[in-house]
């Protein structure tokens, strides 16, 4: 039986060749990543396009066309930007195979952004709208979900809108020191050097938003502290923005350990994934039972990630639907 496919035409008003350009990218590359992940044919002349393909297809197909060509009015479009313009609009009409988002509050109509010194940060997903609202609205936000859904990026760029706001003296970026399924053995360097490579998912993100050299000119001046959770017992952490990534890697101790350093006019961000714990066999994960435990606990929102929101290049996403369903990378 032939698939019914269907062609339609849309234009793009006020016509302007940069912006167009800016659209279609250069060599259509960016007509090209809609084609193949929509399984549509785009033909184009000028500002007019033609749409062929599954009707389903082509609905979403054009309505990332036309919110692409809004916001290539305002920004440089590369393939992460189709790449999210895409997930969001397919996720909208349901044609995302995975389980749907699994927060209930709406945040639709509240934008959300973060305007840091460096770029503009906007959630790409109604998740990651929630969790921004969470951390936010509550002392204490809770982010799990698997790798590339923006859990840690969204946590720092909360931070440094905190720190530039007033709202926060310090941020506080914590890591458990727990390889990934090897033993790296001795690290040379002081606390600072041998914690780094732990932290690098963060320091990347301050990069991102501040750069290179504030974020020095920070941590010299000890706004922004590394601070090893082995290291956090007996402190309390007041007027700061605490930020414990990784949390999966920690143990129940660890993890009651960290939660009762938050003080006063402080707040703290926990992400992590639980299919991905490397801790040693048996040891029970801190995060796990934090979500067993906590969960109704009032003043601490909790935000849970899909492979929807995954907003690194497509494949990611695909690999993260391939472990789940084959039931590999489970956690303990």
């Amino acid at each position: 039986m032939n698939t019914v496919q269907i062609s339609q035409d849309i234009v793009l008003d006020p016509t302007d060749n940069n912006r167009l350009a800016n659209l279609c990218g250069q060599f259509d590359e960016h007509l090209r990543q809609i084609e193949h992940r929509l399984k549509v044919d785009i033909f184009s002349r000028g500002n007019r396009f033609r749409l062929s393909g599954h009707p389903s297809a082509v609905q979403i197909g054009a309505e990332v066309m036309r919110s692409l060509f809004k916001l290539a009015n305002s920004e440089r479009l590369d393939r992460e930007h189709v790449h999210i313009c895409l997930q969001e609009s397919m996720i909208k009409n349901g044609e995302c195979n995975t389980q749907p988002e699994m927060n209930s509050t709406n945040y639709e109509n509240d934008l959300l952004e973060i305007q840091t010194k460096r770029k503009l940060v906007r959630p790409r997903s109604a998740n990651q709208r929630s969790y921004l609202a969470n951390i936010r609205d509550n002392d204490l936000a809770i982010g799990i979900g698997p790798a590339g859904t923006g859990k840690t990026y969204l946590a720092v760029a909360s931070a440094i809108n905190a720190l530039e706001m007033g709202n926060i003296r310090r941020i506080v970026l914590v890591r458990p020191a727990v390889e990934a399924g090897e033993r790296l053995g001795f690290l040379p360097g002081d606390m600072s050097q041998k914690v780094d490579p732990y932290l690098r998912p963060m320091y990347d993100a301050l990069y991102d938003m501040v750069g290179h050299e504030q974020v020095g000119r920070l941590i010299e001046q000890n706004v922004i502290e590394i601070a090893p959770l082995a290291f956090m017992r007996g402190r309390s952490l007041n007027e700061s923005f605490v930020i414990l990534d990784e949390a999966q890697n920690t143990s129940i101790a660890q993890m009651k350990m960290f939660l009762t350093r938050i003080g006063f006019g402080s707040r703290a961000v926990v992400t992590g994934d639980i299919t991905q714990i490397d801790l040693p066999a048996g040891q029970q994960s801190g995060l796990k039972n934090a979500v067993k435990i906590l969960n109704d606990v009032d003043g601490i929102a909790f935000t849970f990630f899909t492979p929807n929101d995954v907003v690194r290049h497509e494949l990611v996403q695909r690999i993260v639907e391939a472990y789940e369903a084959d039931g590999n990378g489970k956690s303990k």
